[in-house]
């Protein structure tokens, strides 16, 4: 007998299946009542993640809705940790889930992104003081005119760029002076990564053209390009959680761009990743 069969045939047994499901999810009451700051990390992908879920302490995965939340402590700081998925929809859809379920106090993002400001280089990482959609406007005739729409919890628009919360983007460039980075090999030189805040564009495509790079950077002042980071600034605005997004630069949004992720993913995921756990080192 199939398990559609039996609820068919007793409709209360899918009254009991139902309410049994509902207790293997965490209850948004029983996280907040925790107590203290509940540190919500989120990335892309696992290598986005893999070395804050290494750090983990005595960690404890939660199924939503078929996105894996683990939560678990890293020193004296409680953590919530998730794989969103690549793109905008995905990282709206968990960063959404997490802050229903889980109620955290602030919002890492970590991962990686392409450069479009001419200073930055692989293994260096931007701090997103400003998070931007770069696909969301009208377009006509002569381009894209770039605007945000409306806030349908306020009614109010949101703005182009989402602005990182003050006192985590303080934290972040705090952290930015102690972490220890890996080196990265760009053109054969070994050099040492830095890191600097600034416009961090986001979108559902990945970059790999050196005209669309001239055009973020010429049309929003873009330091680099991602595919999730404002989705998730959004949610956050919307939901009045504070939140920063980090990158680590792996690419240069060009030609080049899909051979050079390949090659420097590991050091840019790694150095994001650096800086998101230095800052809960404090």
């Amino acid at each position: 007998m199939t398990e559609f069969t039996l609820f068919r045939a007793n409709p209360r047994a899918l009254l009991v299946f139902l309410a049994t499901a509902s207790l293997a999810l965490p209850s948004p009451s029983a996280m907040a009542e925790t107590g203290g700051v509940l540190t919500a990390v989120l990335g892309s992908c696992d290598a986005e993640i893999s070395l804050v879920k290494d750090r983990l302490m005595e960690p404890k995965d939660h199924d939503l809705l078929g996105l894996t939340f683990t939560t678990g402590s890293i020193g004296e700081n409680k953590v919530v940790l998730a794989k969103s998925g690549v793109g905008k929809v995905n990282a709206a859809i968990a960063s959404a889930l997490l802050i229903e379920r889980f109620r955290p106090t602030r919002l890492i993002f970590t991962g990686v992104a392409g450069a479009v400001s001419p200073d930055l280089l692989p293994g260096d990482v931007v701090i997103g003081a400003t998070m931007a959609q770069h696909d969301l406007g009208t377009w006509t005739d002569d381009g894209i005119s770039r605007r945000g729409f409306a806030n349908p919890i306020t009614g109010t628009r949101n703005p182009t760029g989402f602005p990182a919360d003050t006192k985590l983007l303080a934290r972040a460039e705090q952290a930015a002076a102690r972490v220890a980075l890996m080196a990265a090999v760009v053109d054969g030189t070994r050099r040492k990564p830095r890191v600097t805040s600034g416009v961090v564009a986001s979108g559902d495509t990945f970059i790999a053209s050196t005209g669309k790079r001239r055009e973020l950077r010429e049309g929003l002042g873009a330091d680099a390009v991602e595919m999730e980071g404002a989705a998730v600034a959004q949610v956050c605005h919307q939901f009045k959680v504070p939140c920063v997004i980090i990158r680590g630069i792996s690419d240069f949004a060009d030609s080049r761009a899909e051979a050079d992720i390949d090659k420097f993913m590991e050091v840019a995921a790694r150095n994001s990743a650096m800086l998101a756990l230095e800052m809960l080192a404090e």
